[in-house]
């Protein structure tokens, strides 16, 4: 090979490595600047996100205020501090509606003594009984004398009441025949046609 080819090749390597050299630091350029660059707007971007929080914080307060000094502006006087339910004339339900109380001897069953159904028995719960030939009582009599609705049991507040109710032979407590509601013990009897029913404990 001759000198100026020689030359001519070293010349091209040396070419060779000053562009690598440069393509190098250009990249770690492109690299240092550009993450600079790239801090610089977030930093920009967090500052303009404080500003626009701090401006809405700012409105929404008064907001805030306005609404709660509103909403206490349209409490009603009875709502106030210091208001009585006499003052607005208002009462409690539990002082209208006291709790029943029923006594310590008071009956819990009612039995069949006499007539076809003896022996049976049903408890007292609830809102109360309802006596005579009709399927819907609570205890169906099968009884010529009774009626389709002839009596009821209920609670009072003192107990348990028995009502006739417009019965044809109507509803005997001994040999008192019942015209209005009256309370019931252990121990009381009612009599209806030929069954003979009997309250107990």
């Amino acid at each position: 090979m001759s000198e100026l080819t020689l030359t001519l090749l070293r010349l091209g390597l040396l070419v060779l490595l000053w562009i690598f050299i440069f393509s190098v630091v250009g990249v770690l350029r492109a690299d240092i600047y550009g993450t600079t660059i790239s801090r610089r707007s977030q930093r920009k971007a967090l500052k303009r996100q404080e500003k626009q929080q701090s401006r809405a914080a700012r409105v929404t307060v008064p907001a805030a205020r306005s609404a709660a000094a509103e909403a206490a502006t349209d409490l009603p006087a009875s709502a106030a501090p210091g208001s009585s339910g006499a003052a607005s004339g208002m009462t409690s339900p539990i002082e209208n509606n006291p709790p029943r109380r029923r006594g310590r001897h008071a009956p819990t069953t009612l039995t069949v003594t006499e007539g076809p159904l003896t022996g049976t028995s049903l408890p007292l719960r609830g809102n109360g009984i309802l006596i005579g030939r009709n399927p819907e009582c609570a205890l169906v009599l099968d009884d010529d004398y009774a009626s389709g609705r002839h009596c009821r049991l209920f609670p009072g507040s003192d107990g348990w009441l028995v009502e006739d109710l417009s019965s044809t032979n109507g509803t005997f407590i001994g040999r008192d025949r019942l015209t209005s509601p009256r309370p019931v013990e252990i121990g009381t009897t009612l009599r209806i046609g030929k069954t003979v029913l009997e309250l107990r404990g």
